[in-house]
């Protein structure tokens, strides 16, 4: 059941049982990162979809079947991690709990990525990301005043919270295991995540730096940090906050002296001139004009328009929207990322795991291995 991958986490082997997105997600960052990763498939569940699934090998398993188990039970003895993100005592039903997995493979390190974690008066309740920026104060904090909240798609919990959370949480823990040889259970939560991430912001809460919801500094109510409509429709986004990139765009659009930024009564006529003068040409123009200028301008560019960037480009020259950039980049064990297949292989991985053909047919049937789950991405609507 060998693996010929490359990278810094090359002979490490992840079984993922984990659905939806933060947990495909962070397998996929392992993947991309040399580890070996078999995802489990089957049951309601499914497979995770197509745009996680890169680098990835799949095997599809009936736990509800005593030789499923057992198929999943050897797997899991060879494997460094175990990733999955049920709710609180559902993998122990099936047979993929940590107590029982440990027992089997002490050096496992066991990833449980949920969005409550594993105790606590939520632990059992369903959410998705919008929830758990509610409870964390982020929801609260994010958004124009004087309209709802805004949720910034769903990238602050699933995967700033949640996946980068649980990879730290995994990669931590293999380190710790070079030492004590032992494995270790990894209670990766998102609303965890959240609260981490909102340090910096909860401590100035109420203050002059983010007094309330869409107010203050670094909200978009500053005038010199927030975004502005141009000639065309677009938009430009001005982040000059030290005064002196503040001073240089205010003497380059013909200002004179610079207002004191910090003087909260300055910033209506602030905005009204930057409002002005950015409306009179389209976007590109303003990008052109400052480029390469310590300004801290930039165009807004629309998802479709990003790949086109000469420095994202540059940066990712074989990236594109259907293949994410895979990332950090290594000085000496280089990255980069692996081809998406998507074919089922579970006949190889349970026959290289040592089981037999009679209970591979039964630990792995053919209705297992047809299951999709709710794992189409983009989901239809209808108009």
């Amino acid at each position: 059941m060998s693996s010929l991958k490359s990278g810094p986490l090359a002979g490490v082997r992840v079984l993922d049982m984990s659905r939806l997105a933060p947990g495909p997600y962070a397998t996929m960052l392992l993947a991309d990162l040399g580890a070996d990763v078999i995802v489990v498939t089957g049951g309601r569940g499914g497979a995770p979809a197509e745009c996680f699934a890169r680098g990835k090998r799949f095997v599809a398993l009936d736990l509800k079947a005593a030789e499923g188990r057992a198929a999943l039970h050897k797997l899991a003895a060879e494997a460094d991690v175990f990733v999955e993100s049920f709710r609180p005592g559902v993998a122990d039903r099936l047979g993929a709990g940590y107590v029982e997995l440990s027992s089997l493979n002490p050096r496992l390190i066991y990833c449980a990525l949920t969005g409550y974690g594993q105790d606590g008066p939520l632990a059992q309740e369903a959410g998705h990301d919008l929830n758990y920026l509610a409870l964390t104060g982020v929801l609260g904090a994010i958004g124009p005043h004087d309209r709802p909240p805004t949720a910034p798609l769903n990238l602050i919990a699933d995967f700033a919270g949640g996946s980068f959370n649980a990879v730290i949480g995994v990669l931590a823990a293999l380190y710790e295991r070079e030492r004590s040889g032992k494995g270790q259970f990894v209670d990766s939560a998102m609303i965890d995540g959240c609260m981490s991430l909102m340090g910096m912001f909860s401590l100035v809460w109420g203050q002059g730096v983010l007094p309330s919801r869409g107010r203050g500094w670094i909200s978009g109510e500053a005038p010199y940090y927030r975004c502005y409509e141009c000639a065309d429709g677009k938009y430009i986004a001005v982040g000059a906050l030290e005064p002196q990139f503040f001073a240089a765009l205010w003497a380059d659009l013909g200002g004179g002296a610079p207002p004191d930024q910090f003087d909260l009564t300055q910033w209506p006529a602030i905005e009204q001139r930057f409002a002005d003068t950015f409306r009179t040409a389209p976007r590109d123009h303003w990008a052109a004009r400052y480029a390469g200028r310590d300004v801290c301008v930039s165009p807004v560019l629309s998802p479709d328009e990003v790949w086109a960037q000469p420095h994202i480009k540059h940066r990712f020259p074989d990236a594109s929207p259907d293949v994410a950039p895979s990332f950090p980049r290594f000085g000496r064990t280089a990255i980069a990322p692996s081809p998406c297949d998507q074919r089922d292989q579970s006949d190889a991985i349970l026959a290289g795991a040592g089981v037999t053909a009679a209970d591979i047919a039964r630990a792995s049937p053919e209705a297992e291995r047809r299951r999709k789950g709710w794992s189409e991405w983009p989901p239809v609507f209808k108009h």
